[in-house]
C-alpha cells in the first residue's frame, strides 16, 4: 500500500525534501501490514506539513506551513506530481487543509495567527479567491469567566453529579465547568484583553449537513460555519474548559463530533441540538497517565467506528478509546507504545496503525486488535525524514 508523506524541510528545521513516498508492503496491497520502505521525495516543496486529497480528482493539496501558503499538485504518474496553479497565500503557519465533499472549496486552518480561510476550487481543482473568516473572540476574556451564552447549564450540573459519583479518587478526571452564577460578570470582547491568549486555528471538518466545524486551540472553542457567497458565515460555537486546547476532530457516523484536546489530553463529545446548534455532552481523559509536558496530537477512528486512537507526544504513546451507547459516551481502553518519538500523526488501515514520528525521523506500524481495539506490537518501522502527515493513496 502506498502513502504520501508530508514533513518539515529545512525552512522549519526539518530533514524532509518535500512530499515523500512510503510503502507498506507492495504498492498494490489493500492492507498496510507489510514491511515499510521509504521511497524518497516525489515533489520538492518547502515543509508540506499537511496533505489532503481532492474527493474526485487526482489532485493533492499541501499546506506549506513555513510559507503560509497552499499548493495544489496534479499527479502525473505513479510517483510524479506537477504543480497545479500558483501557491495561494493564506495565514501564518497554515497547518491543516480540508476539502468539501463535492470538491467545490477548501478550508485552511492557520496555527500562527488563528486564520480560517476558505477558497474556491475550480473544475480542475485549482484553488483561488481566499476569503478570511471572522476572527475568533476569547470567551474567557476580561474576568476569565465564560459568558452566560456559552455555558450549557445542563452540562454544568452533569459534571457536578459525575464528580460526586466518582468520589475523591477520580473526581479530578471530570472537567470542572464554571457554575452559572459565575458567568454573569464575564466580558467577551474581540480582543484578548489582559489574558495573553491568542487564536490558534488547527483543523476544519465538513459536517453531514454542509456546515463546517473548526477548532481553535488557543481560545478553547469549536466554531461552526455555513458556506456563504462571501466565504463563511458563523452559526455558533461550543466553548470548552479553559486551557484544554481543542486540536483535531473526528466526525462520527452516529452524528457526534469527537474533539481531542492537545493540552488536557481528553476527548470531548459534541452533539447537535434540536434547535440546530451544537453542545458538549461529555469528556473522557485519554489516560490517567497523561503527564506534565504531554500533548495530544492526532485523533483517528477505526474502520467500524467503535474505537478512537489518539497520539500522545512526550510520553510517546497511543491511547485507544471505545465508543459506547449511541456514540455519546467514550471509555478509555488502553495506552500503548507508539514506537516513535513525537507521534505527530497516524492513520488506521483496518488492523494496522501507521504512526509518523516527527522527532525520531521514522514511521512505525502497529498491530491493532479489531475486536478489542487494543494496539499491540510494533510490526515494522522505517526511516522517514521529519514526517508530519500520512496520506493513503487512492
Amino acid at each position: 500500500m502506498r502513502f504520501w508523506v508530508g514533513g518539515y524541510t529545512a525552512d522549519m528545521e526539518g530533514e524532509a525534501d518535500g512530499i515523500g513516498e512510503l510503502l507498506a508492503g507492495s504498492p498494490d496491497d489493500v492492507l498496510a501490514g507489510g514491511p515499510l520502505g521509504y521511497g524518497g521525495a516525489v515533489a520538492a516543496i518547502p515543509s508540506p506539513s499537511w496533505l489532503t486529497p481532492h474527493p474526485s480528482l487526482d489532485v493533492v493539496y499541501a499546506a506549506l506551513e513555513g510559507k503560509g501558503a497552499v499548493q495544489a499538485f496534479r499527479r502525473t504518474g505513479e510517483t510524479s506530481f506537477a504543480r497545479l496553479g500558483a501557491p495561494v497565500k493564506v495565514g501564518d503557519l497554515v497547518c491543516h487543509l480540508a476539502v468539501a465533499p463535492d470538491g467545490s472549496s477548501l478550508i485552511a486552518s492557520c496555527w500562527g495567527d488563528g486564520a480560517v480561510v476558505r477558497m474556491r476550487l475550480d473544475a480542475a481543482g485549482i484553488p483561488s479567491d481566499p476569503v478570511f473568516a471572522q476572527p475568533a473572540t476569547d470567551p474567557y476574556a476580561g474576568s476569565g469567566m465564560l459568558a452566560e451564552a456559552d455555558v450549557d447549564i445542563d452540562l454544568v450540573a452533569a459534571a457536578r453529579a459525575l464528580r460526586e459519583a466518582a468520589g475523591e479518587e477520580y473526581a479530578h478526571l471530570v472537567p470542572h465547568l464554571p457554575e452559572p452564577a459565575d458567568t454573569l460578570t464575564a466580558d467577551v470582547s474581540a480582543s484578548d484583553g489582559d489574558t495573553g491568549r491568542v487564536s490558534r486555528a488547527h483543523q476544519a471538518a465538513f459536517l453531514s449537513d454542509g456546515r463546517i466545524a473548526t477548532t481553535d486551540m488557543g481560545l478553547d472553542q469549536v466554531r461552526f460555519w455555513a458556506p456563504a457567497p462571501t466565504g463563511l458565515r458563523p452559526v455558533g460555537r461550543v466553548v470548552l474548559p479553559r486551557g484544554t486546547g481543542p486540536r483535531h476532530m473526528v466526525v462520527h457516523p452516529s452524528g457526534h463530533l469527537y474533539v481531542v484536546t492537545e493540552l488536557s489530553g481528553e476527548v470531548y463529545v459534541l452533539a447537535p441540538t434540536e434547535s440546530g446548534g451544537w453542545h458538549m455532552i461529555s469528556a473522557t481523559p485519554l489516560s490517567p497517565a497523561f503527564e506534565p509536558g504531554d500533548t495530544a496530537a492526532e485523533l483517528a477512528s477505526s474502520r467500524d467506528g467503535y474505537f478512537l486512537y489518539a497520539g500522545v507526544r512526550g510520553s510517546n504513546t497511543i491511547a485507544s478509546v471505545r465508543v459506547t451507547g449511541a456514540g455519546e459516551r467514550l471509555v478509555p481502553v488502553a495506552l500503548a507504545d507508539s514506537g516513535v518519538d513525537w507521534p505527530r500523526h497516524h492513520v488506521v488501515v483496518r488492523d494496522t496503525l501507521l504512526v509518523a514520528g516527527q522527532r525520531s525521523d521514522e514511521v512505525a506500524s502497529i498491530t491493532l486488535d479489531e475486536r478489542t481495539g487494543v494496539p499491540g506490537r510494533i510490526r515494522h518501522r522505517t526511516a522517514v525524514p521529519s514526517p508530519t502527515c500520512l496520506l493513503p493513496v487512492r
